[in-house]
């Protein structure tokens, strides 16, 4: 992949999350230190990146240097995270991407963002979102390649962590908005079950579908923010996990980079000993696409219900077609739509019994060029509706030197489980890869 070491200055910004918490655990480095070290990759790198709709710098330091006076509150104490601008936070606007709501603060926090806080991290700051997390992309480019595509919604903060701002920041996924920008960024990415991630005080939420979501440089990175946003221990992975290729029924929309990337995957897990099977889906899984799109607008309508009545004129254009779509639906409409998700869901959890981990591709190929030719979530959309975990690695690259990645999913809340398999999939993938291999 591109270097993007070689694009601005390079400090402390540059190491890992679980690098930097080591490091500033022994006292060998402190926060405010590695906070300026971000802070100044920022102001050389978000003139081309984009990443950013919110940054106060004398309050990032703030932060860091009352945290270097403090005992430690948790594993990644001092390390800054960036935030999505679609999470309130008490000290800063949040402006969901949205005109009206431009420097507006809320004087909250989101429970996402509280942990966090409360975990003694630095909020760096608000990363781009799309308006309200929709499809429709704003202004971030993508780090490796400006010309193309760094996916929605979470795409600032997706393209800051690749491009070495902050080590770590959170997003939400509708359809593939965490797994999506991870694998244009090239980066880790990991989104929760359903309620894997607390989604308290998450205001804009779509109840049945909107999931919470990480960004890092390294598995260890993931499972560390996890275990802060959640209290929970580390899981552990198995000796041999079941790991079933998923191929079936849109293989054929995979281009042949990622076709060949998944099944370079496949034969390197199975040779460090997991047990490798095919996995084809019943017809019932595509059924359900059309349930999947009344459920999002519905409850769209609902969690934007005061927007729509005071600045319906503010709307992006997709937003305010799915607004009209909405009014040709009846709450029937809705509950057959949820009823058909929930029997769904059901048959996965017992479909996903017999195995600890999908692989699939993330995405149908490299990140396109344009801003808006976004990828579609053909590969992470049915995960988020079955409300499974799902962890997408950057393994390997295309021709262009843009990021190829595949994706590991699990059976939903079985978050630590998914993430142990995942970091010991990862792990024996880097081994026998090497350096990240280019893939034609």
């Amino acid at each position: 992949m591109v270097d993007l070491t070689k694009k601005g200055p390079m400090g402390l910004n540059g190491l890992t999350a679980s690098e930097a918490s080591a490091k500033l655990a022994s006292g060998e480095i402190t926060s405010e230190a590695l906070t300026r070290d971000c802070l100044d990759r920022i102001a050389a790198r978000d003139g081309d990146v984009h990443a950013w709709d919110y940054i106060d710098p004398d309050y990032a330091i703030a932060q860091a240097k009352s945290l270097d006076g403090e005992p430690r509150r948790g594993p990644l104490h001092g390390v800054p995270v960036g935030i999505k601008d679609i999470f309130d936070t008490k000290d800063m606007p949040t402006g969901h991407g949205f005109g009206p709501y431009q420097g507006k603060e809320f004087g909250v926090d989101s429970n996402c963002v509280a942990q966090l806080r409360d975990g003694g991290m630095v909020i760096m700051g608000k990363t781009v979102t799309t308006e309200f997390a929709c499809p429709k992309p704003r202004h971030t480019l993508n780090p490796h390649d400006p010309t193309r595509t760094p996916g929605v919604s979470s795409s600032g903060s997706a393209a800051s962590v690749a491009d070495y701002m902050v080590p770590l920041a959170n997003g939400t996924q509708t359809g593939g908005s965490v797994i999506g920008p991870a694998a244009n960024c090239g980066v880790y990415g990991y989104k929760a079950s359903l309620d894997g991630i607390d989604r308290g005080n998450f205001r804009h939420c779509k109840k049945s579908i909107d999931t919470i979501g990480l960004f890092a440089r390294s598995m260890e990175d993931l499972i560390l923010m996890r275990q802060v946003q959640t209290g929970a221990a580390p899981g552990t992975s198995t000796d041999k996990p079941r790991i079933a290729v998923l191929r079936a029924p849109c293989w054929d929309k995979a281009e042949p980079p990622m076709q060949a990337a998944v099944e370079q995957a496949a034969v390197i897990l199975k040779d460090a000993g997991a047990l490798i099977s095919d996995f084809d889906l019943p017809q019932v899984f595509t059924d359900i696409i059309p349930d999947a799109a009344v459920i999002n607008a519905w409850e769209a309508s609902i969690m934007l219900e005061t927007e729509i009545r005071e600045n319906i004129e503010s709307f992006n254009d997709h937003n305010l077609e799915r607004i009209d779509w909405v009014k040709t639906l009846g709450e029937e409409d809705y509950i057959n739509a949820g009823k058909a998700m929930d029997a769904a869901r059901a048959e996965m959890d017992v479909i996903l019994d017999g195995y600890d981990l999908v692989l699939s591709p993330s995405l149908e190929g490299e990140a396109p060029v344009g801003l808006t030719e976004v990828r579609s979530g053909t590969f992470a959309r049915l995960w988020t509706q079955m409300y499974t975990p799902s962890v997408n690695l950057p393994l390997f690259e295309s021709a262009s030197s843009l990021p190829i990645c595949i994706q590991l999913v699990g059976k939903r809340n079985t978050d630590d489980a998914v993430l142990a398999n995942a970091q010991w999939a990862d792990g024996k993938l880097r081994a026998a890869l090497g350096d990240i291999p280019v893939i034609v």
